[in-house]
C-alpha cells in the first residue's frame, strides 16, 4: 500500500492493533446484516433461516471478496501471532454464543421448544455451517449452491426440535433422550 511502518505504528501503535481496528470495522459492516437477522427475527427459526441467507448473500458479494475474514483470516499461523489467534478465536466463540442467546430466546418466547441442555448443540452446528458456508464460498460455491446447503441446514431444524422417535444422545448431555 506504500504505507511505511513508521507511520502505522504512530496512527496505531503496531501492526496487530490495525488489524484488530480493521476486524472490529469488518464485524460492524459485513457482520451486521447476520446478527440483525437474529435480533429481527419474530422466531428463532425465521432468525437462524435469515441468519444463513444473510451471510451467503454477504460473502458472495460481487464487489468483495467470497468468504468471511472473521472465519479464515489466520487461522493457524507463526507462534508470535498467539494473541491474534485468540482475538479472532474469540470472535468466532461471540458467534456461537450469539446464536445460542437467539435460540435461548426463542425458548423463553414459547416458539422453540427444546431442553435447554440441547441449546449449545444447535448453535453449534449453526455456527459450524456458517462457517463452511464461508469455506465453501472461497472455493468457489455459488450464493444458489449455498442457498442448497442452508435448505439442508434448515431441513435438521426439525429434526433437533422435534420429539425423537428413538433414543438420541445428545453429546451435551450424555443421556439419551426419547
Amino acid at each position: 500500500m506504500g504505507i511505511a511502518s513508521a507511520s502505522i505504528y504512530a496512527c496505531f501503535g503496531s501492526k496487530e492493533e490495525l488489524f484488530r481496528k480493521v476486524m472490529m470495522l469488518y464485524g460492524t459492516t459485513s457482520g451486521e446484516r447476520p446478527r440483525r437477522a437474529l435480533r429481527e427475527q419474530p422466531t428463532a427459526r425465521a432468525a437462524i433461516h435469515a441468519m444463513l441467507r444473510a451471510t451467503a448473500d454477504e460473502i458472495t458479494r460481487p464487489d468483495t471478496p467470497h468468504y468471511c475474514m472473521l472465519i479464515l483470516a489466520a487461522p493457524s499461523g507463526a507462534v508470535e501471532n498467539h494473541t491474534v489467534r485468540e482475538f479472532l478465536a474469540d470472535l468466532r466463540r461471540d458467534m456461537l454464543t450469539i446464536n445460542k442467546d437467539r435460540l435461548a430466546r426463542g425458548v423463553t418466547d414459547g416458539d422453540l421448544t427444546v431442553p435447554p441442555a440441547r441449546l449449545d448443540a444447535i448453535a453449534r452446528y449453526y455456527t459450524t455451517v456458517v462457517q463452511g458456508l464461508s469455506i465453501q464460498a472461497r472455493d468457489g460455491a455459488t450464493r444458489a449452491e449455498l442457498e442448497e446447503v442452508i435448505t439442508c441446514a434448515m431441513a435438521a431444524w426439525d429434526t433437533f426440535t422435534s420429539t425423537p422417535s428413538h433414543p438420541v444422545s445428545w453429546p451435551s448431555t450424555g443421556k439419551h433422550k426419547t
